[in-house]
């Protein structure tokens, strides 16, 4: 990607994200997702449900938009126990221990709405467009870049903690 303008990078970057939301849930059962190495730890559906709704948060709240999560009425098609626009932000053991999730498809296609409207909306950018400030309650402010390397990083952290907890069941399953 030599010369690659920030905006590609990005591309690129939540591209990886999802290929790897699907290598971790691909072929998951519902109970699967909902599996927990220990009653206190987050199982595979929780946390990738939980980075989705960070970037579709995140994301929807810098380019000014409603959430894929209510526009495409995700909110009735999980049918979660939490508030309507909770992110997982936060949840106790018990709150995750609530998640419960229809089928591997219904993580993905959420994971692929959000990437989508996320993709068409970094790939506009300009490299200045990544000083704006989008959020003044830090010191210092959060800019747009730092804000989208936030959601990257996150991301990548959850879904790296879906594909060990994955690993482990089925390391204790074989």
């Amino acid at each position: 990607m030599a010369g690659a303008r920030s905006a590609e990078l990005l591309v690129d970057a939540f591209g990886r994200v999802r290929e790897e939301v699907h290598a971790v849930v691909g072929g998951l059962t519902p109970d699967d997702l909902t599996a927990r190495v220990d009653p206190d730890a987050n199982s595979v559906g929780w946390l990738v449900w939980h980075l989705t709704r960070v970037q579709d948060d995140h994301v929807s709240d810098a380019a000014g938009t409603t959430q894929e999560w209510v526009t495409g009425d995700w909110v009735t098609r999980f049918g979660l126990p939490y508030a309507r626009l909770a992110t997982g932000y936060g949840h106790s053991a018990r709150q995750v221990g609530r998640m419960r999730v229809g089928s591997a498809r219904l993580l993905t296609g959420y994971h692929d709405a959000v990437h989508d409207r996320t993709v068409r909306y970094v790939r506009e950018l300009a490299d200045t467009d990544l000083d704006r400030v989008v959020d003044e309650g830090w010191s210092p402010a959060v800019t747009l870049g730092v804000r989208l390397i936030s959601v990257l990083s996150d991301d990548l952290q959850h879904v790296g903690q879906a594909a060990f907890v994955r690993g482990m069941l089925e390391r204790a399953g074989g």
